[in-house]
């Protein structure tokens, strides 16, 4: 076990301003998942419920959201979560709990708390693992799932740079340094993003405190984590976490920048589920923006097809 020191995000973070969240108690008492709900829960509307990546946190999803809602109709419920550790979720008591079946176990018990009986997941990168653990422990719940950047390998290169990334940041003291710093990070995996925008993708994992110092909006043990991996090392496939995902339709996605999984994984996805469909999102890395509707409309006719199977089914 390690000692609680609390992570305060602030309770105004620009951020979080179209995303207000209701708590839900999850697991040991004194941890909190942070779920945003737009549209209306009802029997017969399956929910879509969006997993962020590692470190990252719902605010990745904000741009999806509001453009799915415009293709589908802005009474259908979209549910976004901040994993523990992450956005305004509580951090873990026990940093050894930071994997992705427990997180997957969290998301049941978050869909409890809604009173729904499944969902369609949309999970990028590591909210991906997450939905394929999920699929693992209760198939019947996965209803259909979107896969960006995700998968049964991750890429050591994208965590080695993730880590590095993340251990420059730390020592920032400045706005001007934080903003210089992230751009230059950010900028190889967006090339066509004004600066702007990556400024809003910089704030989505890092804020400026009183004292213009950088903090984390997840638990800086996640960061911790990543201290093991290297550049040349083999990761173990989960591809049985994949095949788990067989019982239901199957969306994969992948950005032509990311280094989170490599295009040949990604291929081999697709070849192991003939029945999936595969995207790819040019000139952009991890996460993917979502943030036209050209990229958000495949996903949208994705549930309509869910949506109306089960109805012709009924």
């Amino acid at each position: 076990m390690f000692p609680r020191r609390p992570r305060t995000p602030p309770d105004d973070y620009h951020s979080f301003a179209s995303l207000p969240v209701t708590l839900y108690a999850i697991g040991p008492a004194d941890e909190i998942v942070a779920v945003h709900v737009s549209g209306r829960l009802a029997i017969g509307r399956i929910p879509l419920v969006c997993v962020p990546g590692y470190q990252r946190n719902m605010a990745d999803f904000a741009d999806f959201a509001s453009h799915f809602r415009r293709a589908f109709g802005d009474d259908w419920p979209v549910v976004l979560i901040d994993l523990k550790g992450r956005g305004r979720s509580s951090d873990r008591a026990d940093k050894a709990r930071y994997i992705s079946t427990v997180d997957a176990l969290d998301l049941i018990q978050v869909l409890a708390a809604l009173a729904v009986d499944g969902g369609i997941f949309v999970g990028q990168g590591y909210g991906g693992q997450v939905v394929m653990a999920l699929a693992a422990e209760r198939p019947n719940l996965i209803a259909g799932s979107v896969l960006i950047d995700a998968g049964p390998v991750s890429d050591p290169r994208g965590l080695v740079r993730l880590r590095n990334n993340l251990k420059d940041l730390e020592g920032n003291r400045s706005e001007a340094g934080f903003r210089a710093m992230s751009r230059r990070m950010l900028a190889p995996d967006y090339p066509a993003a004004t600066e702007a925008l990556l400024d809003v993708l910089a704030a989505r994992s890092h804020y400026l405190d009183k004292r213009s110092r950088v903090r984390a909006l997840f638990d800086p043990h996640l960061a911790k984590m990543l201290e093991a991996f290297e550049h040349d090392d083999i990761l173990v496939p989960q591809w049985r976490l994949y095949d788990a995902l067989a019982s239901a339709p199957l969306m994969l996605m992948r950005t032509q920048l990311t280094e989170q999984v490599r295009r040949e994984t990604f291929e081999e996805m697709l070849r192991r589920r003939r029945d999936a469909e595969g995207y790819v999102i040019e000139g952009s890395g991890s996460p993917a923006l979502l943030n036209t509707p050209e990229d958000v409309e495949p996903i949208a006719e994705f549930v309509r097809r869910i949506v109306k199977r089960r109805a012709k089914a009924a």
